[in-house]
């Protein structure tokens, strides 16, 4: 068995079953998928294209709403940044692994993406408390790219050793269906599904007459 990262903190209590990936392709802004969300959920935010300044006052914004409503955050991005933005946590990409025990030290909850088993292991080694495990069904983020199917998906999940979270083409449904096939504590996130809520609520308000 691989050995946990030895500054890994005991598993965050109450991690969120229901996740938001924020990107910058979707139609919504990121306020207004933020406002859908069941409270305690929790968002990764990314938009790593936008320009410092902006970046910031986007984030500040959401982290106000997150606030508000009783969202879990996490900054894509290096643990230094994350906890000076005030960030709950990061979302390490594979490229910053090695942060994992600066993350650790500063007291964040620490979550990285996980695509094969070496992805999984190298997870694991960093102590993550949460890994997003994907794509589990075809995205539009990734046209074109292999799933994983259950299966595979079940595998990474154990052998990342911590909470699983399932992205990819997924909604409520697929969900529950990878919970009865299995994956009973596993956890999933959207960015596509969460668009498309967004706008079936502004379909229905233009709909209701005045």
């Amino acid at each position: 068995m691989v050995p946990r990262h030895p500054l890994a903190r005991k598993p965050a209590p109450g991690l969120p079953d229901v996740w938001l990936f924020s990107d910058e392709r979707t139609v919504a802004g990121i306020a207004e998928l933020a406002a859908i969300l069941p409270p305690g959920s929790g968002i990764v935010f990314r938009h790593d294209r936008l320009a410092p300044g902006a970046r910031w006052r986007m984030f500040r914004r959401l982290a106000r709403i997150a606030r508000s409503r009783k969202l879990l955050l996490l900054l894509a991005g290096p643990p230094a940044l994350a906890k000076r933005w005030g960030a709950d946590g990061a979302h390490l990409r594979q490229p910053l692994a090695r942060r994992a025990a600066a993350a650790h030290r500063l007291g964040l909850i620490v979550a990285m993406p996980v695509h094969d088993g070496r992805e999984a292991r190298a997870a694991r080694r960093a102590g993550a408390h949460a890994v997003f495990v994907s794509p589990l069904y075809p995205t539009r983020s990734h046209p074109g790219a292999p799933v994983l199917g259950r299966a595979a998906w079940l595998r990474l999940a154990r052998l990342a050793g911590a909470q699983a979270i399932a992205l990819g083409g997924l909604t409520p449904a697929r969900a529950r269906a990878l919970r009865l096939a299995g994956g009973r504590d596993a956890g999933w996130a959207a960015i596509d599904s969460w668009d498309e809520k967004a706008a079936r609520r502004r379909q229905k308000r233009k709909a209701v007459p005045t």
